[in-house]
């Protein structure tokens, strides 16, 4: 007869061990072995996955995570989910959080939420609340403004120790952020910004996505965009698959970046394409990935490989605005060749702006972002990392003499755009910058905090529907596809100056078709 199994206490760490080992196909039965518990406890866990990853993604210390054993809730559950969302928030933006600060938000919360009682945010609930999130450190007096020189100096001699100790080359850093995109935002003839404000005879619209870029320090590794919209699957994609998108795209009934999308992003995603990029170079599978503080990234013990070769490193609060280096310009010359390629395509295709700018839909821009990243050259994103990485190599042969597009380029090109001939100088660089301080990460109001800590929800982002674009539905058989084919081949070879490629993809394409074709007549 066997003894009695010894009770095991798993900490949030190993549950998380145990999550990412489910997730990869294995059995309840061998994991209960090599962890010492009982099957149910495997269960267990698989079935709070969520609440366990939620969890640890909002601690703030992966080593207090391998300590510690439960989540058990404060007494005042309502309040302690306000805080943690307002410290989130505020460690995002950079502010000084001290005790005092603390201290006088929750008792701001705890009247707020209408919590009965007195309440005392004395210095033992300010360490429960650290202790019950993982948060390594408050301090009693303010921390150094956002922003502060100093820091910035501490933090990139201490980085550069560490990628020295583990011994990384400027291949195997990366970094990726998020920011707000107006897709379908016209410049305006008036101080205001098409739509983004209401402009006389037009019905408002913000037609809002969230974009996250991620490339390596030399900027010869460009992962695809990450697009995060509203619908699964926009009306725009009709029978598109969204494995085909140029973008890796994700859907969020805010259109924001969450905690949930960023880890699969990681994991899914970064580090699969992460471990070819090395592998093709003959490095070794080892890279980190810089980040800042935004609320929706996880804990650096979950974004992190299986082998743990792949891993997150965040930046200082008080240093990310100066020295983030997809801010330093990255980001911002990914959207003016986004805006500059949408007039340069009406240009071209000779349309009326009006209709051309309503029949935009978000597969065209998503197409149009992506040709927009693939134009943002490597010099651009290896000399965003000078703060950081000052030592780093330019390569040979990048175009030293890049230019951004320039409000001049754009005033060219409006110049010959009907109806936006005279559009000042100052509107096209509001136009230009109008979502460039907008972030990927929902910021919510005192109000916002207070309705979501008692579990209230937005009714009319939960009925939403999804995105609603005006495509009028329309079946192509397949004689009309190949007759259109052949119409295009015939223009092509009267063109002298279209080149073979060009010619060879709508012979490839009229094949397909005919294929196709066959096929459905024989069946």
């Amino acid at each position: 007869m066997s003894g009695k199994r010894k009770r095991v206490v798993l900490t949030i760490k190993d549950k998380l061990d145990i999550i990412k080992k489910l997730e990869d196909g294995g059995s309840s039965k061998q994991l209960a072995v090599i962890y010492g518990i009982g099957e149910t406890t495997v269960r267990d866990i698989r079935k709070n996955k969520e609440k366990i990853i939620t969890y640890a993604s909002s601690s703030d210390s992966t080593s207090l995570l391998a300590k510690r054993k439960s989540m058990k809730p404060s007494m005042y559950e309502e309040l302690d989910k306000a805080m943690l969302e307002w410290f989130n928030q505020q460690r995002a933006k950079g502010n000084p959080i001290s005790g005092p600060i603390c201290a006088k938000r929750a008792e701001f919360f705890f009247y707020a939420l209408g919590m009965d009682g007195d309440f005392n945010p004395s210095a033992g609930w300010l360490t429960r609340f650290k202790q019950r999130h993982s948060i390594r450190e408050i301090n009693i007096r303010n921390e150094r403004l956002n922003g502060d020189e100093s820091a910035v100096e501490d933090f990139c001699n201490n980085f550069r120790d560490f990628i020295e100790r583990e011994n990384l080359q400027p291949e195997q850093i990366y970094n990726a952020d998020e920011t707000g995109l107006f897709w379908k935002c016209l410049p305006s003839r008036t101080s205001g910004i098409k739509g983004k404000c209401t402009v006389s005879g037009h019905k408002s619209i913000e037609e809002r996505v969230t974009i996250m870029c991620c490339a390596n320090a030399t900027g010869l590794h460009k992962l695809k965009l990450c697009v995060v919209g509203k619908a699964k699957k926009p009306r725009s994609f009709k029978s598109t698959d969204t494995s085909n998108l140029p973008v890796s795209y994700f859907s969020q009934k805010g259109a924001w970046m969450d905690l949930s999308i960023f880890r699969q992003w990681f994991d899914k995603i970064f580090v699969p394409q992460v471990r070819e990029y090395l592998r093709s170079k003959g490095l070794q599978e080892k890279a980190v990935l810089l980040l800042d503080n935004s609320p929706t990234h996880p804990n650096e013990n979950v974004l992190r490989s299986d082998d743990g070769q792949i891993f997150a490193k965040y930046l200082p609060p008080n240093v990310a605005s100066l020295i983030q280096p997809s801010d330093q310009g990255v980001i911002a010359t990914m959207k003016r060749n986004y805006r500059a390629g949408l007039l340069q395509n009406n240009l071209e295709e000779g349309n009326d702006l009006k209709s051309f700018w309503k029949k935009l839909t978000l597969l065209d821009a998503l197409y149009e972002i992506a040709m927009a990243w693939n134009l943002v050259k490597p010099i651009t994103i290896s000399r965003a990392w000078k703060k950081i990485l000052p030592t780093i190599e330019e390569k040979e042969g990048l175009d030293f003499d890049e230019e951004d597009v320039s409000v001049a380029t754009v005033a060219t090109i409006l110049q010959h755009t009907k109806g936006l001939e005279n559009v000042t100088t100052e509107n096209i660089e509001k136009w230009l910058e109008v979502d460039s301080t907008e972030p990927g990460y929902e910021v919510l109001t005192d109000s916002e905090i207070i309705r979501r800590a008692q579990g209230q929800t937005d009714e009319s982002s939960e009925n939403e529907e999804e995105e609603i674009e005006l495509i009028p539905e329309k079946h192509i058989n397949h004689a009309a596809a190949l007759q259109w084919t052949e119409n295009l081949l015939d223009y092509l070879e009267q063109q002298g100056d279209m080149i073979l490629p060009d010619k060879l993809v709508i012979r490839k394409l009229r094949a397909t078709i005919r294929n196709k074709q066959k096929m459905t007549t024989s069946s």
